[in-house]
């Protein structure tokens, strides 16, 4: 980076560490929306809007084009790392990398771009940690789907500051097993359901995963046993068990032909008659890449470096599934996020920083 440019780039690595002092785990919020709200009614220019724990700021230049750059404010409970601590140009801290130094750069975004190219929505949100029945997404939704209207987005999740492309889609099955109660001491008069768990947990343990490649992006499907529950009494043979599933896909397939999958490889174990059966408990869908919308392969290349696909689920599904094409993009390892050794760079803020402002100002390779 030039030297030139490396001065025009605000502090971002002391903005972050003010963000991090501010406590704000999920449904604790309250105080870091109001300090971000107050930062954004100090900018000109800009249409300031509250809900709920929720902030939402709009340039309105009636430009044709309009991109929203969105992050959620709330952070997973400390691990020890509640404080925030600098030691050089790394802040160590809960958040600092999932993902307050991605609001840190937004916040610059929005004071330090003043003649944006597009219009610019910026999204504060709550709730993202957590069951999605919270998300701030939704109450912004609800009260004013004029708001995330865009043609792109760009999610400030952690990435290293380099494209992480469209993301897996999640579903979670309950695998109910049924069996017969007997006592223990005559075991031959009963059928053990927790043992009958045996060769299903066998399958999904040898479960091959498939790696797809779409726009040039790999991902890896998953089916993990998350959780296991039965048994009666310790002295009585089980008639019931189950296993909770999780099942990561790519976003080659929606949920119903993921959900199929998952059935074709467990049901031939499956016994109706004895009162066994699989059902979905929670659906969340996959987003593909969208790097050929032109906003989006702009911010890849400004990047200079290759996508990667995004393995885990983001809010860049909420946006796709409403026909915004969307991607993850900011500062911070995804690899520390939710660890006690979440931490964030100064090169890596300051590197989101040029390439999200080039997106917005045209600075960059066309």
């Amino acid at each position: 980076m030039a030297a030139d440019q490396a001065s025009s780039i605000p502090d971002l690595l002391s903005a972050t560490t003010d963000l991090v002092a501010i406590p704000s785990e999920s449904h604790s919020e309250q105080a870091i929306a109001d300090r971000v709200e107050a930062r954004l009614r100090e900018i000109r220019g800009l249409v300031v809007e509250r809900i709920a724990s929720n902030v939402v700021a709009r340039t309105e230049t009636g430009k044709d084009t309009r991109v929203v750059l969105a992050g959620h404010l709330d952070t997973v409970p400390a691990n020890g790392n509640r404080e925030p601590k600098v030691d050089g140009d790394t802040l160590w801290g809960l958040g600092s990398a999932d993902m307050k130094g991605g609001l840190a750069v937004m916040l610059a975004l929005a004071a330090g771009t003043s003649a944006p190219l597009v219009d610019v929505t910026y999204v504060f949100y709550s709730g993202e940690e957590v069951s999605r029945e919270y998300s701030g997404l939704l109450q912004i939704e609800a009260a004013a789907p004029g708001l995330l209207q865009a043609d792109a987005a760009v999610l400030g999740e952690p990435t290293s500051a380099r494209i992480e492309a469209g993301c897996q889609g999640v579903l979670r099955l309950e695998v109910e097993l049924g069996g017969k109660r007997a006592h223990t001491a005559r075991p031959w008069m009963g059928i053990n359901a927790v043992h009958r768990l045996a060769p299903l947990l066998e399958r999904v343990a040898g479960y091959e995963s498939r790696e797809p490649v779409i726009d040039g992006c790999q991902y890896r499907e998953a089916l993990q046993a998350v959780k296991v529950s039965g048994g009666v009494a310790g002295n009585v043979v089980p008639d019931r068990a189950s296993v909770v599933l999780n099942h990561r896909f790519a976003p080659d397939r929606d949920a119903a032909e993921a959900e199929t999958s998952v059935r074709a490889l467990l049901t031939p174990l499956l016994d109706t008659a004895r009162g066994d059966r699989m059902t979905v408990v929670e659906s969340q869908p996959a987003a593909p890449p969208a790097l050929g919308h032109p906003l989006l392969n702009r911010l890849l290349r400004a990047t200079e470096l290759p996508p990667r696909a995004k393995l885990g689920w983001t809010d860049v599904a909420f946006f796709s599934e409403r026909g915004v094409p969307a991607v993850n993009f900011g500062p911070g390892d995804p690899e520390l996020a939710h660890t006690a050794e979440e931490r964030v760079s100064r090169a890596e803020l300051n590197r989101a920083y040029t390439s999200l402002r080039g997106l917005l100002s045209g600075v960059g390779p066309d």
